[in-house]
C-alpha cells in the first residue's frame, strides 16, 4: 500500500511540474517579448512582477516534485556508514523532521493570505495585481507539499516499522546512493 500511495503521488508531481514547466516557459516568452519590444522603442511592462510571482509559484510546487525525485540537499556524512537499518532510520528521521518544517511553513503562510484576502490588498506596483491571485496558488503549494511530506513520512514510518527498510530507498533514500546502486 505504501509504494502504491508513493507511486500515485509521483505521477501526481509529474503532471504538476509539467504544468509548471509550460508556466515558467510562458513566463520566459513573456519577459523574452518584453526585451525585444525595449529595442523597438516599447515595453510591455511589469516583466519583473510577474517573473517574480511565477518563481515564487514555481517553489512552492516544484518542492514536492524534488522531494519524491531525491532533489533536495541531504548531507549523508553518517548515513553512508550504516546498514540498512540505520540508513532507513535516518530517512525516516529526516522525512519525519521535513514534514514538521513544511507543515509550519504551511501554517505560517496562512496568516499572509487571510491577510491579504480580508484588506483586498495589492502590489505596490504599476500593476496593481491582487496579491491573493498569487498568494493563494502560492499557499496552495505549500500546503500539498506539506500534505506530501507528510504523506511520504508516514509510508517510511510504516515499512520501518514492518521491517522493509531497503523499500524506503527508492522514495526517502540519498540521489547519489540511488546512482551508485544503478
Amino acid at each position: 500500500m505504501e509504494l502504491t500511495i508513493i507511486e500515485t503521488l509521483r505521477r501526481i508531481n509529474r503532471g504538476i511540474a509539467l504544468a509548471v514547466g509550460m508556466g515558467l516557459l510562458l513566463c520566459a516568452a513573456f519577459v523574452l517579448t518584453d526585451i525585444v519590444m525595449r529595442q523597438i522603442g516599447t515595453s510591455l511592462g511589469g516583466t519583473e512582477e510577474i517573473a517574480g510571482y511565477a518563481m515564487a509559484l514555481a517553489t512552492s510546487w516544484g518542492m514536492s516534485f524534488t522531494l519524491l525525485e531525491l532533489g533536495h540537499v541531504r548531507i549523508d556524512l553518517l548515513r553512508s556508514r550504516v546498514g540498512s537499518f540505520g540508513r532507513a532510520l535516518f530517512d525516516v528521521f529526516s522525512m519525519i523532521v521535513m514534514a514538521g518544517v513544511v507543515v509550519m511553513i504551511a501554517v505560517k503562510a496562512w496568516p499572509v493570505v487571510e491577510r491579504s484576502l480580508v484588506n483586498g490588498s495589492r502590489a505596490n506596483t504599476p500593476l496593481e495585481t491582487p496579491l491573493i491571485w498569487v498568494q493563494l496558488p502560492w499557499f496552495a503549494g505549500w500546503v500539498w507539499f506539506a500534505f506530501m511530506a507528510s504523506l511520504i513520512a508516514l509510508a517510511a514510518l510504516s515499512l520501518l516499522l514492518k521491517r522493509r527498510h531497503s523499500e524506503t530507498e527508492g522514495f526517502v533514500g540519498a540521489f547519489a546512493e540511488q546512482e551508485s546502486l544503478q
